[in-house]
């Protein structure tokens, strides 16, 4: 396997990433650990959480799964911090105070004394970048955290935090995780010149487009198992006349050169250009197994120009940053 850097550092990461959005929502724990202890099996290591999955349970489920079969050495553990953990005004956001508390409960949760790479799950407008960074600043001098990144964040924050961390000499982000598949290309027209540039990894979340890339839905409904029908609200907002059109045209694209149209969509992303490595949330052992061959596969040429004609680069037919806050239409 090809391992990868992460940013400007010297961590290298595999082709692929585990999410664990799906952890205990809806997979069960016994399962939970066992697609956990199955990708590190296979040489993933970066293991993407968050302290709002389950209210934080998915990061207490990692931490003991990779404590009783004595493998945290293994993994790089990614975990994130903003959404509300509690009922008051101070429980939320960028704030020095907020991601220092958040901080030492994930560490707590997760039962370990650091975290490999602390996101920022989402830009807050409302907090001076440079407390934010001067916050993460202190949690890596004292050995509590060893990297830092940010989530879904239009480029120009990303760069304000990169050149803010040059100028005052704080932590510099290592990395960003945008939503980005074949149905929503619009971070190439920014975000992606901007990453190569200034040397920041993007983790993609989302590759698969909720399934509609793997001909998980119809024009009329979805399957009982996808995210949008378990979910709705914005995973179903997603899930367009358009986008489903889309996605039937790459479904038919894949099996026509021979290619399962999941791992056809996966390794679209993991070899696009400034890409470090997509983040797949399998919910079922079935399906990790599915993207594990991905991680020694390249994607042809004549793919990626077929795959240009149903969306073109910067393009979109599914808007995936409608959970972002901040993105218009």
């Amino acid at each position: 396997m090809d391992y990868r850097t992460l940013g400007r550092t010297g961590v290298k990461v595999a082709p692929l990433a585990l999410g664990t959005d799906n952890f205990l929502n809806p997979t069960d724990a016994k399962e939970s650990a066992h697609l956990l202890l199955t990708a590190l099996d296979a040489g993933i290591n970066l293991i993407d959480t968050s302290n709002s999955y389950r209210a934080g349970e998915a990061e207490r489920l990692i931490g003991q799964t990779l404590k009783d079969a004595g493998r945290r050495g293994e993994a790089l553990i990614a975990t994130k911090v903003y959404y509300p953990t509690g009922p008051h005004i101070n429980d939320r956001g960028g704030s020095r105070l907020h991601v220092i508390r958040a901080c030492e409960d994930s560490l707590r949760r997760l039962g370990t004394d650091h975290i490999d790479l602390y996101q920022l799950h989402r830009p807050d407008f409302e907090v001076p970048i440079d407390e934010t960074l001067a916050a993460l600043t202190d949690l890596v001098q004292r050995g509590l955290v060893r990297y830092v990144g940010s989530s879904t964040a239009p480029a120009w924050r990303v760069l304000e935090g990169v050149l803010t961390a040059e100028l005052r000499g704080y932590v510099r982000f290592a990395s960003e995780q945008p939503p980005y598949n074949l149905l929503d290309r619009r971070i190439e027209n920014e975000l992606v010149p901007m990453a190569l540039r200034h040397d920041v990894s993007l983790l993609p979340w989302s590759p698969l487009a909720m399934g509609m890339l793997a001909g998980r839905y119809s024009q009329t409904e979805a399957t009982d198992s996808s995210r949008a029908a378990l979910r709705g609200g914005i995973y179903a907002e997603r899930v367009t006349s358009a986008a489903i059109a889309a996605g039937d045209a790459f479904v038919k694209l894949a099996l026509e050169a021979g290619f399962d149209p999941a791992q056809l969509a996966l390794l679209w992303v993991k070899d696009q250009p400034g890409v470090t490595a997509p983040i797949i949330g399998p919910r079922t052992l079935a399906q990790l197994e599915n993207a594990l061959p991905v991680l020694q596969m390249h994607l042809p040429d004549d793919l990626r120009l077929a795959c240009d004609a149903i969306n073109p680069p910067g393009g979109h037919v599914a808007n995936f940053f409608n959970s972002s806050g901040w993105m218009r239409g």
